[in-house]
């Protein structure tokens, strides 16, 4: 199994207004994307691939001249993989809002002339769904052969299950959830007042003062970083290690680095600083908080379901305590009651809902298997 290599991005750009779900508009806008593989003549073998919080359309390969440059997810995506690109045409977009190349708040507003910032309207899961489906539309592809995600991903491939119930054969839900909890909308409130009381933030237009709120971004991931991590992955990995204990043993008393866990977490905050931008991370924090396709029915997630007619596959991992293993049995025995195919899966995996990037062979052969029913089914079409 191999790297698909080097892949190129692609921009598409739609010049009719997208309607978003708040009521605003965006009158015209651009979505990058990158296709893997071969679409076959009758365009029946293309998969989706939904990204999550911080990741982008570059899902596999790398770009050329740039070896370190390789795709989110290509331990999943390429030739012999699980999701192997010498069956399937594969697509990742990068959604509205974000900082990889899609309209978003660091682009010009045509309306004025200077980057949209804080302007930018807020879009949901729903949004980006819509947004996906005319992309596809633009591609030729009436039906996706599978909708594809983890975490903020599977929201995405669960709201196509909902909205668009005819233009998608599967639905695979990796690592999350049909709503966030309490916990995890206060995780989401943290992380934002971090970027919004940074001085440089300023109320969203840092862009015109030359400068970024690297100081909340970095507090924002480090908060967002401890709930992708396991307690056992982080004991096992930092423990109460001291940063400098090879050389002294000693507490430094003062608040610099002491631990090991301390180290690691301010060099993911500043890392993800350099690269990511504040509006974003404000927008789509914001679209998971509100992705609730029960709302509209009483909290009934059975009846939100009701309309869907893919088959799925769902899968979440024991130590994930962001997602946990129980919001995936809720979606499950939602379309069980639906009389829906569900395939279900829960990897005792000790990693978090990080996992879900990760390489675990029973993972990696519970989506291969998945494959190859799909791949059979094409073939017996």
């Amino acid at each position: 199994m191999g790297s698909i290599g080097n892949v190129t991005p692609q921009a598409m750009h739609f010049a009719e207004p997208l309607r978003l779900e708040s009521g605003a508009q965006l009158a015209d806008y651009t979505l990058m994307y990158e296709t893997y593989g071969t679409l076959n003549a009758a365009r029946s073998n293309a998969v989706l691939v939904c990204h999550a919080l911080n990741a982008s359309h570059h899902v596999a390969g790398t770009y050329a001249g740039d070896p370190k440059s390789t795709g989110w997810w290509d331990n999943m995506v390429g030739p012999g993989k699980a999701l192997d690109t010498n069956r399937f045409f594969v697509i990742g977009v990068n959604n509205l809002g974000s900082c990889f190349g899609s309209t978003g708040p660091m682009h010009v507003n045509p309306a004025t002339g200077n980057p949209y910032g804080a302007a930018f309207p807020l879009v949901t899961v729903e949004d980006w769904v819509a947004a996906q489906a005319r992309l596809a539309d633009r591609l030729g592809i009436e039906q996706f052969a599978a909708v594809m995600g983890g975490s903020l991903g599977g929201m995405q491939a669960l709201a196509w299950s909902i909205m668009f119930p005819t233009r998608l054969r599967h639905c695979m839900v990796i690592a999350s959830t049909p709503k966030l909890s309490a916990q995890n909308i206060a995780f989401n409130d943290v992380a934002r007042q971090a970027i919004l009381t940074d001085p440089d933030y300023h109320g969203g237009d840092f862009y015109e003062h030359g400068v970024v709120p690297k100081n909340g971004l970095k507090v924002a991931r480090m908060v967002g970083h401890i709930t992708y991590l396991s307690n056992d992955d982080m004991a096992e990995k930092f423990g109460r290690k001291l940063r400098n204990a090879a050389e002294s043993n000693e507490y430094a008393f003062d608040f610099g680095v002491d631990f090991e866990i301390e180290s690691y977490l301010r060099y993911q905050g500043d890392k993800f600083s350099e690269y990511f931008d504040a509006n974003t991370y404000l927008l789509i924090t914001k679209a998971l908080d509100y992705f609730d396709p029960a709302r509209g029915f009483n909290g009934d997630l059975t009846k939100a379901l009701a309309a869907t007619s893919a088959q799925f596959m769902v899968v979440s991992f024991t130590t994930d305590w962001r997602f946990s293993p129980e919001r995936s049995r809720e979606i499950v025995e939602a379309l069980v009651s639906n009389r829906r195919r569900v395939t279900y899966a829960e990897i005792d995996a000790p990693h978090g809902h990080d996992a879900f990037l990760l390489e675990d062979a029973r993972y990696m052969n519970v989506i291969r298997a998945y494959y190859e029913r799909i791949g059979a089914e094409l073939e017996a079409a």
